[in-house]
């Protein structure tokens, strides 16, 4: 499915994996995230994913012409976990709100993994 938005005149289409490369960029731009996670479905290992795939940490689904969004982040260590995901939502519902246009219903913070930054 694609997200729309009704214009004066015709109608912008935009699809999800866009959608999914701008809430992935907006994102990794958050203190306290090292960057996204890609699961292994199969084994269950998790991957740091690098800047060019960062779409593969984020599902994107529009239901009821809203956005639902699921990150799948790595976050520093010794960082609290829950001061990040707060950040991390407002900044990603707030650039993809006025990147699209299209509201945000939900964001859901999986944290995948802790990393050690030296």
């Amino acid at each position: 499915m694609r997200g729309q938005m009704d214009m004066d005149k015709g109608m912008v289409v935009v699809d999800e994996d866009v959608l999914a490369k701008y809430a992935g960029s907006a994102a990794v731009e958050c203190f306290g995230v090292v960057g996204m996670a890609s699961v292994g479905v199969k084994d269950g290992i998790v991957q740091l994913l690098k800047r060019d795939n960062i779409r593969h940490g984020v599902e994107v689904v529009i239901e009821e012409n809203k956005l639902k969004i699921d990150l799948h982040i790595i976050v520093a260590y010794e960082v609290s976990i829950m001061a990040v995901a707060k950040n991390l939502i407002d900044n990603v519902k707030y650039k993809v709100e006025e990147y699209t246009g299209m509201e945000v219903g939900k964001i859901t913070v999986c944290v995948e993994g802790v990393k050690v930054i030296n």
